[in-house]
């Protein structure tokens, strides 16, 4: 055996655990803080905060009494409040037996409904206050792209008839309007690809015409996670000039090729600074949404572009108000596809190898890691999100399932039975084990044998 060999392997499996771990432990963390702080506010009293399960590495107890630990096994976390008889949220009826009055309105189970079910709710909450927060610094921090649009840079292409330079004003693409992002992607569906195009710009005052590229190449934009086309060599930048010997000038002429290959080995010739390559790219049947926000299963190589890919224009930091608006939105687009993508592995119009579980997830991390902190943190805003989301699924031992009884309390004015509340804390028990045993032997099934 090559012993050495294993060596970068190895290596790079605990990365993969190492980002996962990470990952989970922040969404973890913030998610029990939510229960925690909130349940403070409200008067509960939290008697341990753990982040991972099993033996105590480290801990310590704060003025308020409560006890922080880092526990050996880093693959959730929980708050023990006053009351509870364990992880789970059960009440202990011993403890609540010796409590006096006043001690019982600071357990989890003797504080009045509306605390009880504000500390539950925190939990997602805080998921999606993480979410929304990462998203919102991103646009701070990167930008939007000023209006009018003016170039930054201009990227190398085959053709030579490029006359656009760096702080050219963009306002007209033959003849149409094109000041901006939404007017230059309309300008590419209302017209043929053809090359060159005719720019008006506004250059040192003056308006002029100057000769530039089709607007939607078939440039590497970026690339999915697990993208074919990545895998085979393929990087940012990198222009697509033939198929299998074709010419092409569109990106939609590749989506169009990559769609109909039905999983055949496509070759596809390169630009890549002044050098011509060829790459051997098998697409790989996936599920994604289309335009309309449906599903459906296309043959895809993981190679994302756009309008004006051979240009990157100015970035201006937003105001506050559409910062934030685009951190809504990108939370509201998260939390929309997950319900959309549930539905549709139910309604069996998806197939459930769409349904990411911890193996694809660790991978996942790995990946995003390798590619730089600005990704990673990205990342574990859209994890955040969808653990939000899953916390509020209506199943007993999920945040979901709590606010149920918590409703059901205020509807008929009192809590579920004990008998009837153990019963269904063990079918939401069940049901959890079975999601957790399907996730990993899908992962397995989709990743690794299909």
């Amino acid at each position: 055996m090559d012993i050495l060999g294993l060596i970068p392997t190895f290596g790079g499996l605990i990365w993969t655990i190492a980002a996962f771990v990470v990952a989970l432990s922040v969404i973890i963390a913030i998610h029990e803080y939510g229960h925690y702080i909130v349940g403070r506010w409200t008067g509960i009293k939290a008697e341990v905060f753990s982040v991972g399960f099993g033996p105590v590495l480290v801990s310590r107890v704060d003025k308020h009494g409560t006890r922080w630990q880092v526990a050996a096994l880093p693959f959730g976390g929980y708050v023990k409040f006053l009351g509870d008889a364990g992880a789970a949220s059960n009440v202990d009826e011993e403890t609540m037996a010796t409590l006096s009055e006043e001690e019982r309105r600071h357990s989890m189970h003797g504080a009045p409904l509306w605390a009880r079910a504000a500390t539950v709710f925190a939990g997602p909450a805080f998921n999606f206050i993480l979410s929304f927060l990462i998203f919102t610094a991103f646009v701070f921090y990167y930008g939007v792209e000023s209006e009018p649009l003016t170039i930054e840079e201009v990227h190398a292409s085959p053709e030579a008839s490029n006359g656009l330079l760096p702080g050219d004003e963009l306002l007209r693409v033959e003849g149409r309007a094109a000041d901006t992002r939404l007017k230059l992607a309309g300008i590419s569906t209302e017209i043929e690809p053809q090359s060159p195009l005719t720019y008006t710009v506004r250059r040192d005052g003056q308006k002029i015409d100057v000769q530039g590229p089709w607007l939607a190449p078939p440039v590497a934009a970026g690339f999915s996670l697990d993208s074919a086309a990545e895998e085979a060599g393929m990087q940012a930048g990198d222009i697509v000039v033939a198929i299998n010997g074709v010419p092409i000038s569109d990106f939609d002429q590749l989506n169009q090729a990559t769609r109909n290959s039905e999983g055949r080995t496509l070759a596809l010739e390169v630009w890549r600074d002044g050098t011509s390559l060829t790459f051997d790219v098998t697409p790989r049947k996936q599920d994604t949404q289309n335009a309309q926000g449906e599903f459906e299963t296309r043959y895809l190589i993981g190679m994302s572009g756009g309008t004006a890919s051979l240009l990157e224009f100015r970035s201006e930091t937003p105001g506050m108000f559409e910062a934030a608006g685009y951190g809504a939105s990108r939370l509201w687009s998260i939390v929309e596809g997950s319900v959309k993508g549930l539905h549709g592995v139910i309604t069996s119009r998806i197939s459930t190898c769409a349904v990411s579980g911890p193996i694809t997830i660790a991978k996942t991390s790995g990946q995003v890691a390798s590619k730089g902190l600005a990704d990673f943190i990205f990342f574990v805003a859209v994890i955040s999100a969808a653990v939000g989301f899953i916390n509020l699924f209506p199943i007993p031992v999920l945040d979901g399932g709590h606010l149920v009884f918590h409703a059901w309390e205020a509807i008929s004015g009192r809590p579920p039975g004990d008998r009837v509340m153990n019963a269904m804390m063990g079918v939401g028990l069940v049901v959890v084990l079975a999601v957790m045993i399907f996730s990993f032997g899908n992962d397995i099934w989709c990743r690794f044998i299909l």
